[in-house]
């Protein structure tokens, strides 16, 4: 019989794996895109590569190495239901953001040609849904990975993109959409509507 504590690592791998496969067509057709605006370099590759170390390098370390072992506790079968609904919940708002934003998405704080102000959708009434998704997918790895460190990492790794972000990304949005971006921020919440 399989263990709990193996049973919320191959979640957490199918997790990341889900993710891959809903990002991966983006991905590839932002890359085509001719941008207007780039802010990727400096700063906010950073950002990402310490996002990347806290949500995939130190939790697939945990898992191919069971390092470190010593943080490591019983694994809970409360938690690892709650992780599984957390981990659904991360993918289905991945796949609403992502077709939502469609031609608009890129991976960092760029704008495309023609770029749009997307308002619709998901985004009705979230500002970055997206980033909803994320701390859906740091919460997840939490609740799945019976670990203080390689489960609590995704949550500092992305807390850090998080609050070091958000503040420039709606800046440049205000930058390229003025009056329409500031009603768009008057009636909607950033990440959790009636919360934040």
């Amino acid at each position: 019989m399989i263990s709990l504590a193996l049973s919320g690592k191959v979640l957490w791998a199918l997790l990341v794996i889900g993710w891959y496969l809903l990002r991966r067509p983006f991905d590839r057709r932002a890359r085509r895109s001719r941008l207007t605006v780039d802010r990727r370099k400096g700063a906010d590759t950073m950002r990402m590569v310490v996002s990347l170390t806290g949500l995939g390098i130190i939790p697939g370390i945990y898992l191919a190495t069971g390092f470190p072992r010593f943080t490591s506790y019983p694994a809970n079968p409360i938690l690892l239901v709650l992780g599984i609904i957390v981990g659904i919940a991360a993918l289905i708002l991945f796949r609403l953001t992502h077709k939502a934003l469609g031609k608009m998405w890129s991976v960092s704080l760029q704008l495309k040609q023609d770029h749009k102000l997307i308002t619709t959708g998901i985004y009705k009434r979230i500002r970055h849904p997206m980033y909803t998704a994320f701390w859906c997918l740091a919460i997840a790895q939490a609740l799945l990975l019976p670990n203080y460190i390689a489960g609590f990492a995704g949550i500092i790794g992305f807390g850090y993109l998080f609050f070091s972000r958000v503040g420039p990304e709606e800046a440049m949005m205000q930058e390229a959409f003025a009056k329409e971006y500031e009603l768009y921020r008057a009636r909607t919440w950033r990440v959790l509507p009636y919360i934040y």
